[in-house]
């Protein structure tokens, strides 16, 4: 399953993210925002990465005006580990580097086409599992802790 959370500024382009994921299949739960109002992002940020960290969901989807605000307050809860993107090569990268469990995107900054296309290969994207990748998770994990 995949938890979804937006503001009100990502709630258009979330609604092409859902409608992409009926189109292929994949289950998600919706943190919301439900509407394009004025919300604080922390909220829905904090619903995904927890949703991440029990397990329920397997990864998450956020998205805000910039995408940046959303995936700092993601990052800040262990065992998440969420990647702001805004382009395909990005999206491949950090699935096969940091093996993201989140993906951030911007509304505001990336249009509906790209941003489904950087969907779509960071979900097809496994990680690589090489030593220094799987390394330097580890190392990230580690810090969260101290």
């Amino acid at each position: 399953m995949i938890a979804l959370g937006c503001d009100g500024a990502g709630f258009a382009l979330m609604k092409e993210v859902k409608e992409f994921l009926v189109e292929h299949g994949l289950e998600y739960k919706d943190f919301g925002a439900y509407d394009d109002g004025p919300v604080d992002y922390p909220v829905y940020a904090k619903a995904v990465a927890e949703a991440v960290q029990s397990g329920a969901a397997t990864k998450g989807i956020l998205i805000c005006g910039t995408g940046i605000g959303i995936s700092i307050a993601a990052n800040r809860h262990n065992g998440v580990r969420c990647a702001l993107v805004h382009d395909v090569f990005s999206a491949k990268s950090t699935r096969e580097h940091n093996d993201s469990n989140v993906l951030a995107m911007g509304g505001r900054v990336i249009g509906t086409g790209l941003a489904l296309e950087i969907l779509d290969t960071w979900l097809t994207t496994a990680f690589s599992g090489v030593e220094r990748h799987q390394r330097r998770v580890d190392m990230i994990e580690l810090n969260l802790d101290d």
